[in-house]
């Protein structure tokens, strides 16, 4: 643990942002606390291949900003984070202008049930946000626009819930792609790890 508390004060100071802590000012039956997904983790993602400049990140729920600045200024793409909660946008709209390094970020407060993704939007990321009845309805808005804009989409969900993992296996659109195992980084705990499903180009 104290080496993946060093990790998280590392890359907290050398980007110069603060999206560390667990906050549940907003947390209610369909809304979860905030809780950053830990720098670590990140890295695995941004080592895997599946994130480039060509691509268009959307963190849905993004909180401080981390997940969106982080990405960016490692595999280059670009990236918007989306939240219902103003005070958290605001704090991602003050890391992204405290940032370290180059970064193509911005921020918006939206509901993820009536979101409408961007027409080029092919990568998008949850850490258990919200609950499975609004990631219904957020997926449905998703293959929307993958239907609208055919082009191949990857949906990576860490630390999944057996609610999450229920929904997604049985959409019917969504393909599974793979998975990033994480136990090696907080072993003992099976969720520990990136699911990664798809929408075929």
């Amino acid at each position: 643990m104290k080496k993946a508390d060093a990790r998280e004060r590392f890359f907290e100071r050398e980007m110069q942002i603060r999206t560390a802590g667990r906050d549940a000012a907003s947390e209610d039956a369909h809304r979860l606390p905030y809780e950053p997904t830990p720098y670590a983790v990140l890295e695995k993602l941004a080592d895997s291949g599946w994130i480039g400049p060509d691509n268009l990140l959307v963190d849905m729920g993004c909180g401080k900003g981390r997940v969106s600045l982080f990405l960016s200024r490692v595999t280059g793409c670009r990236s918007i984070g989306v939240d219902f909660n103003p005070d958290m946008i605001a704090a991602a709209e003050e890391n992204l202008a405290s940032v370290k390094g180059n970064v193509r970020a911005s921020f918006a407060v939206r509901c993820a049930e009536r979101y409408e993704p961007p027409a080029d939007a092919d990568r998008f990321y949850f850490f258990n946000p919200f609950s499975a009845e609004i990631l219904r309805s957020a997926l449905s808005r998703i293959t929307g626009s993958w239907y609208d804009a055919p082009r191949r989409i990857l949906l990576f969900f860490y630390y999944p819930s057996d609610e999450y993992i229920d929904l997604l296996n049985g959409s019917g659109a969504l393909i599974p792609a793979g998975a990033i195992d994480c136990s090696d980084l907080f072993p003992g705990d099976r969720r520990e790890t990136i699911l990664c499903f798809e929408l075929p180009g």
